[in-house]
């Protein structure tokens, strides 16, 4: 896999909301895939499918039904539109954000979109320290392992993963996707030294050694 093509494949954007809970910032990340709509959906909805680009799922994956992916979050499905949007809360750690997948036809392929939306007043502290990066470099991987799921089969497949991110290539791929998670903040009105600060710190937080990073 080419790093610096599936980088450049994504779109990046950071907008708010308003909830009945409050304000609440918007995290949207998309692809284009050289697939169709059907593909799409099914690789993202079909439990036998996401683990083979994202991770190890169980649960009901039906309107009111409970999902978990295995180490990380969980919640429930909400909404559901086959084959175009769907909509689940993302619990994990404690805290409830939600979000939003659509997929959609384009004229050379099809367009998955996801937006993660989380209340500002859960994320200000954290956002403050690390910046969009440290949703956005995650959900930058799972449109890489979606590229490779829905293309060639050649790139980073779930079994590799752990080996991959120790790589050189793995730290360059999270480098590049956080200076573009930083360049989303900038566009979005945050300070550019401020944008900068945060993006280094979650850059050298996603790349440390084993034995450098600190302990969660």
């Amino acid at each position: 896999m080419e790093v610096s093509e599936q980088i450049n494949a994504v779109q990046r954007h950071l907008g708010t909301r308003v909830l009945d809970a409050g304000e609440a910032r918007v995290l949207t990340i998309s692809q284009v895939y050289d697939a169709t709509v059907e593909d799409v959906w099914d690789a993202c909805t079909n439990a036998e499918r996401i683990p083979r680009w994202f991770l190890p799922v169980s649960g009901d994956l039906r309107v009111g039904g409970r999902y978990q992916f295995e180490g990380n979050a969980g919640g429930t499905v909400e909404r559901c539109d086959p084959p175009k949007s769907f909509a689940a809360t993302w619990e994990h750690g404690g805290g409830m954000s939600w979000i939003e997948v659509t997929v959609s036809p384009e004229a050379d392929g099809t367009r998955f979109e996801l937006q993660h939306i989380v209340l500002a007043s859960d994320v200000d502290g954290h956002w403050d320290t690390f910046g969009p990066g440290a949703v956005g470099i995650g959900w930058d991987s799972g449109l890489m392992g979606l590229a490779t799921h829905l293309g060639s089969g050649r790139g980073v497949t779930p079994d590799a993963a752990a080996e991959w991110i120790a790589s050189d290539e793995g730290k360059r791929f999270f480098t590049l996707s956080g200076e573009r998670w930083r360049d989303a903040d900038i566009a979005a009105g945050a300070d550019e030294a401020t944008a900068t600060a945060a993006a280094e710190r979650v850059i050298a937080a996603y790349t440390a050694s084993p034995e450098a990073a600190p302990e969660a």
